[in-house]
């Protein structure tokens, strides 16, 4: 099957969630694929069926783990992104391998740090006491270069702050000056959203 059928044969699974437990084997077979598209699929499709079925998919892990330290950064980001899915489903699944993610928050590609961003909120919305010790690396995300990094490092704060508001109050001075004079609207709104989820 060459990469086009078989891409499009995921994209068929997709869509089939009635397949997805019993086909977790298989689509952990394609992370060996010598196609970057066929292998970005399958970790994107797995963290998606992670999150639904996390204790099926901890055997997978490991691999999807792996792609972490990828030299393809869109492999990094999607590697990211699944785990952020599994462990949102079930942190358990996810738990040794969850400091390796921090390995991304200085990644070199800000695709990959807006990755790394968003799988922890997602890990953070339903597990949100491992991160009490880490925000401040959160906090230096709201300073980061790139505006598609710093329109989401607060959404980090909102979601923490809606559970552990004590992990974002020595930062709501910080998301208070940048609501009211960063330079993009985006992230002026999403300072305020954190801001009020915090102080609810």
């Amino acid at each position: 099957m060459d990469e086009s059928e078989l891409y499009k044969n995921l994209g068929v699974l997709t869509k089939d969630k009635k397949r997805w437990e019993e086909n977790i084997p298989y689509v952990a077979s394609l992370l060996v694929s010598e196609s970057m598209k066929i292998k970005a699929k399958s970790l994107w499709l797995l963290g998606e069926m992670g999150l639904v079925f996390p204790l099926s998919i901890k055997d997978c892990v490991p691999s999807i783990a792996s792609f972490l330290s990828n030299t393809e950064p869109f492999l990094r980001e999607r590697a990211a992104n699944a785990l952020g899915r599994i462990g949102r489903g079930c942190y358990q699944s996810i738990e040794p391998y969850w400091l390796e993610l921090f390995c991304l928050a200085h990644d070199e590609e800000a695709s990959v740090r807006l990755a790394f961003i968003w799988a922890s909120e997602n890990i953070a919305a339903q597990t949100p006491d491992p991160y009490k010790d880490y925000m401040p690396l959160y906090a230096e995300l709201l300073r980061d270069l790139d505006d598609r990094v710093r329109m989401e490092a607060p959404e980090m704060f909102r979601v923490i702050g809606k559970r552990r508001p004590e992990y974002v109050e020595p930062y709501l001075e910080q998301l208070r000056t940048l609501a009211e004079t960063d330079t993009n609207r985006v992230v002026r709104i999403h300072c305020m959203g954190a801001i009020k989820a915090s102080t609810i």
